[in-house]
């Protein structure tokens, strides 16, 4: 390591351990696979999050010269883990991690929930530098320097990631329902991609190709909402295709990561652009990460707009 990179480690710390706390399992490094965070003790927490920046160093190491072209700069997704619906196929998800995390924490959550009917698809971020750690590397969906309204938006790497969710959900049956999800910077993209189906394009102008029947974002926010109502304005099709998409977001008042108000602000700015079926919910004393009763919330919000047979909360 050289002597720059202990010292921007070294003064990011606070800011790394922050934001590697989006997770909302210790599912990054094997020996620790399915401790929740919420059950550790503070000094725990720190160290788990060291040891997963460690892990995600290393990861960039031994990835680094390889690559799939996206946006500015060559990034390789990684891997795509799938959960097979148990019962008749009726719809297909993406669900989408937090900074930092990987597919294969939310995987094994999704895998225990009474959903049998839905396919799940959970990829893994490119590992890419970013701002808020100082153009440190780790997995994200797209780069972000804070997380505020005013803040500038990384449009061309986010409609590189929505095609890349629409990608995965393409080749899908056309008699299958589709959908978007996510926690924290996933919940960002489930968010943005909701903008782009109603509109019927990203943000380049390239035409969004993929039906999205709901949307889910948990601990999130929505980019570019500055602008929605504007590019919303005039166009007949997207007035009503926002008024049909079901979206439920979902935030925590005790959210330290993503401040609850950003969640509430998302809403409104959604709402207020003529997405008419929104539901939000707070969770009292609920921090960045998620609970079971927030998770029933949203078997039950899927299994009723859906349409899903056979499934039931826990």
């Amino acid at each position: 390591m050289s002597l720059d990179l202990f010292y921007a480690l070294f003064y990011r710390l606070p800011a790394i351990v922050e934001v590697l706390y989006f997770s909302p399992t210790v599912a990054s490094i094997d020996s620790l696979k399915g401790l929740d965070l919420i059950s550790l003790t503070p000094t725990t927490r720190v160290l788990h999050c060291v040891l997963i920046w460690a892990n995600i160093m290393s990861h960039s190491r031994s990835t680094t010269g390889s690559g799939s072209r996206t946006a500015r700069s060559t990034f390789e997704f990684g891997r795509t883990h799938v959960v097979r619906p148990k019962g008749k196929h009726q719809a297909t998800i993406v669900w989408l991690h937090g900074l930092g995390d990987k597919g294969s924490s939310w995987s094994q959550l999704l895998e225990t929930l009474p959903l049998s009917n839905i396919k799940w698809i959970c990829p893994t971020a490119p590992t890419r530098p970013v701002a808020l750690f100082g153009g440190f590397p780790c997995t994200a969906w797209f780069d972000v320097g804070e997380i505020s309204e005013d803040a500038p938006d990384d449009m061309e790497v986010l409609d590189a990631t929505a095609a890349h969710v629409a990608n995965l959900l393409s080749t899908e049956p056309a008699d299958i329902k589709l959908g978007v999800g996510g926690f924290s910077m996933g919940a960002a993209t489930a968010l943005y991609s909701a903008t782009c189906r109603v509109l019927g394009k990203y943000g380049n102008g390239n035409l969004y190709p993929v039906n999205l029947s709901a949307i889910v974002g948990l601990s999130g926010w929505l980019p570019c909402s500055r602008t929605l109502r504007t590019r919303m304005e005039g166009s007949y099709e997207a007035a009503r295709r926002a008024a049909s998409l079901p979206i439920l977001v979902c935030h925590g008042l005790a959210d330290d990561v993503i401040a609850y108000k950003h969640g509430q602000k998302s809403a409104e700015a959604l709402t207020s652009a003529g997405f008419r079926n929104l539901t939000f919910r707070t969770y009292n004393g609920l921090g960045h990460y998620t609970v079971p009763e927030e998770m029933d919330e949203v078997c039950n919000w899927l299994t009723a707009w859906l349409g899903l047979e056979g499934s039931r909360s826990r």
